[in-house]
């Protein structure tokens, strides 16, 4: 009787577990039949609609498509032909459209203070808000402007990734973010002049009519109005 040692136990070969694992890893025993999986069945809901003899036919809606589209088709033309107007394609960018609805979320701007400069504090709750992440602000401290002594001196769009969604006005707390209907040279080849600057946003349709105005930023002293000035309170 031969033993094969495992763990350190003799054990037989010819006993049953020996046997049953040689049996296991034997290349001639036979496979298990594979599982089936149970079928799957769609789920069935209460408000599932249901088709009519009409729709499961399919070819019958298709020519009533057909027969709407080339209705519309002939109708624009009728109009055209007598001088009357149809409907109308504007060859953007080359052409502009006038009727746009008047909350149309287009290009941004950014309001300004009576002295030009920005309405905004930088307190960066559009860039926070931007589910795209495509507005990056560089915030400024300015000593000499105590009602307004934050402000941006860069703010940026990427309007290659913008999805006009409007969240940043929403989110805007002083009224610093619009966006006009209009949508001015967004157009481009090159996606990286598709980058808005502060510049262009404060300069290219100025607004001022804010609904929190800030009093004008105050006119830095030369040091001989300081001197003066020192000279009259110390009279007093």
């Amino acid at each position: 009787m031969s033993t094969v040692k495992e763990l350190g136990v003799d054990t037989p070969t010819d006993s049953p577990a020996v046997s049953d694992r040689s049996a296991a890893v034997s290349p001639s025993a036979p496979s298990k039949a594979p599982v089936r999986r149970a079928r799957y069945e769609r789920k069935q809901y209460w408000n599932e609609p249901t088709m009519t003899w009409w729709e499961k036919a399919y070819l019958p809606e298709v020519l009533r498509g057909l027969a709407i589209t080339t209705g519309v088709f002939l109708r624009n033309m009728s109009k055209w032909i007598t001088g009357r107007r149809g409907a109308v394609t504007t060859y953007y960018p080359e052409e502009k459209r006038v009727d746009f609805a008047p909350r149309n979320r287009g290009k941004h701007i950014l309001t300004q203070r009576p002295d030009g400069s920005p309405q905004c504090i930088a307190c960066n709750m559009c860039a926070t808000v931007c589910p795209a992440k495509v507005i990056e602000i560089e915030a400024g401290f300015d000593v000499n402007d105590p009602a307004h002594p934050k402000s941006p001196i860069r703010f940026e769009i990427d309007y290659s990734r913008c999805v006009f969604c409007g969240l940043c006005i929403e989110a805007c707390p002083e009224d610093a973010i619009r966006m006009q209907e209009d949508v001015p040279g967004l157009v481009s080849t090159d996606r990286y002049n598709m980058w808005l600057t502060m510049d262009e946003m404060l300069t290219w349709n100025p607004k001022q009519d804010v609904a929190k105005p800030y009093p004008p930023k105050p006119v830095a002293l030369t040091v001989s109005d300081s001197i003066l000035r020192g000279r009259e309170s110390s009279t007093h």
